[in-house]
């Protein structure tokens, strides 16, 4: 309702503004403070104020004296405080919006009919995924998510880097090296745990070993480039053999998260289709294209990057970019707008692609990037896939299992509802809540601030955390239930929210009210953290109702209890929808 009532507004003051023959480019609109009562308030009267030969608070006079309430659906009255004219609610837009709230699908838009692929996390297929790079497929999963909640057609996409020096010298050394030459046993019995230690006994080795062999296994890692380069079917099968295995074993780490994807692009296969080859060649014909020691580059000075962007190295192989330049064009043919995360240290990279791409005639206006810090633990160390240290993303979140478990345990004599939770129910809850700890803490912050992880702030049940707001639902559930509703069962909708008249519950509906439009602009902005931001300001709401407003005492109403519990229902549906976008799982019981 918050989005209807919005509009009414811009195009109640377009009116007001147009009659009175003053321009209507800038209406002032914004979100009162909380002392005043008013869902929009606008501050256009300071800027009209000079033009009208009148002090603010006499145009905000005129503007409101302008505007027929009695047109306005969710507009309930027009107050002016000063300069400032403030737009109040209606009693419909309370009524619509517990009736919306209702609704299980709650908070989610119209479809917009616009295809958006969101590539995310596309670690290096390398090993096991390591804790500096979780905030890729935790931010990543969640602009997709929200993008999907807007109402847009969206597609998860992991770019697999499979034709690099890194994937060659991990094919050399799988193929070179026996079981019997590792120096350890895997961390895990997960298959990308066990392959790692070749990869990194072969660049031990490159490291180590005397000059001629070096030599001769540099020889044999060069050979893997080339063949992929010249599209040898054998060396791709080779190749594909190692990271077929090791991607297998990074989604089922990712699954965890969760952080599911709908395809996995190679990046061999813009190679073997010819396309890379074809960039390439275009790039070559450009007036940027310049040979410098024997490597074609382009020279985007005028585009105001200063390093040049090497697409050919002088023994022909093309790099990464190159064939990303080939990837960007395949999504560009094949998807509306195209989005990408990216850690921080690929800033340089993704302004040379974006330059690039413009410079072959492509509309990088449907190109995106979010570019994130990393995440760190207390007196944590530099991670390193090559070297074999670091802690694992695995390892991060079974820590989070076992502490949310202890929590949850430590907390069982002092809940209120009893639902009798058995062993399986505490571990349920234990992932719900130590996973939904990990992802809520890294999504909530904006991306390009680097996060410590601390673990008693992720798991406070009483601060702004996932388990707070957790508990929000959980609450809600509870509720349901003892009324005999259940979740999920049949609420009575035909409810008289003019019932629901005190400070608490109507806070509660305007906050429900803002869901849809907090949707809408997390979604406009790729900031998924906006929609976390939300879940604390309305389980602050939700709370305050809950104190102050009982739904099931012997001296409630009837009529009210009918009410109140519909209001619940609306809120464990904001709650439950909200966390999903988010990633974090919703618990019916805490």
């Amino acid at each position: 309702m918050f989005r209807s009532l919005r509009a009414e507004v811009e195009t109640a003051l377009e009116g007001a503004l147009s009659t009175l023959d003053l321009p209507t480019d800038d209406l002032g609109i914004e979100e009162p403070p909380e002392d005043v009562p008013a869902v929009l308030a606008s501050s256009v009267a300071f800027r009209l104020a000079g033009e009208m030969g009148a002090a603010p608070p006499q145009v905000a006079a005129q503007l409101a004296e302008e505007i027929d309430v009695d047109d306005l659906e969710y507009v309930g009255r027009i107050d002016t405080q000063g300069p400032y004219l403030n737009f109040l609610p209606s009693d419909a837009y309370f009524a619509d919006t517990l009736a919306a709230g209702t609704d299980e699908t709650y908070g989610h838009l119209p479809d917009r009919d616009t295809s958006v692929v969101v590539e995310h996390t596309s670690a290096n297929p390398t090993g096991p995924v390591h804790v500096g790079r979780a905030r890729n497929p935790i931010v990543g999963d969640a602009v997709a998510n929200v993008l999907d909640a807007a109402g847009y057609d969206v597609e998860r996409h992991y770019y697999v880097n499979d034709a690099g020096r890194q994937m060659a010298v991990f094919t050399w050394a799988y193929e070179t090296f026996d079981e019997s030459d590792l120096e350890s046993e895997p961390e895990r019995d997960r298959i990308e745990y066990d392959l790692v230690r070749y990869y990194q006994k072969g660049n031990a080795y490159l490291e180590d070993a005397d000059d001629a062999a070096v030599e001769e296994a540099e020889a044999e890692i060069q050979a893997i480039l080339q063949g992929l380069e010249e599209g040898n079917e054998a060396t791709f099968e080779r190749v594909q053999t190692v990271v077929d295995q090791v991607l297998g074993g990074m989604r089922e780490c990712l699954s965890r998260l969760p952080a599911e994807f709908d395809e996995f692009v190679k990046e061999t296969r813009f190679m073997l289709d010819g396309s890379t080859q074809e960039v390439a060649d275009r790039l070559r014909d450009t007036e940027y294209a310049v040979l410098e020691e024997g490597a074609w580059q382009l020279d985007l000075e005028e585009r105001g990057i200063e390093k040049n962007l090497v697409f050919l190295r002088s023994d022909g192989t093309s790099l990464y970019t190159t064939r990303d330049l080939a990837h960007h064009e395949w999504k560009f043919e094949h998807y509306d707008r195209a989005v990408t995360v990216l850690g921080e240290d690929h800033k340089l990279q993704a302004t040379q692609l974006e330059a690039t791409l413009d410079l072959l005639g492509n509309d990088t206006d449907a190109l995106d990037s979010i570019h994130f810090s990393w995440v760190n633990l207390p007196g944590g160390e530099g991670m390193s896939t090559r070297r074999g240290t670091g802690i694992m993303l695995d390892d991060l979140l079974d820590e989070a299992i076992d502490r949310a478990r202890d929590e949850v345990e430590s907390r069982m004599d002092d809940r209120i509802r009893d639902d009798d939770l058995d062993e399986a129910d505490v571990e349920r809850i234990a992932h719900q809540v130590g996973i939904g700890a990990v992802r809520y803490d890294i999504v909530s912050k904006q991306p390009t601030k680097g996060i410590t992880f601390e673990w008693d702030q992720a798991l406070d049940f009483e601060a702004q955390s996932a388990p707070y707001v957790q508990y929000v639902h959980a609450r809600c559930c509870g509720i349901l239930d003892e009324a005999g509703v259940g979740v999920g069962g049949d609420i009575e909708t035909d409810v008289d929210a003019d019932l629901l008249t005190t400070e608490a519950e109507r806070d509660l509906l305007e906050t429900i009210a803002r869901f849809p439009a907090v949707i809408e602009e997390a979604a406009d902005d790729l900031e998924p953290h906006q929609v976390a931001t939300f879940t604390r300001e309305f389980a602050e709401a939700f709370n305050a109702f809950y104190r102050e407003c009982p739904v099931l005492a012997d001296d409630v109403e009837p009529d009210v209890r009918e009410a109140r519990l519909a209001l619940v229902a609306a809120s464990r549906h904001t709650m439950a929808n909200a966390l999903a976008v988010l990633g974090v799982e919703a618990p019916e019981s805490m």
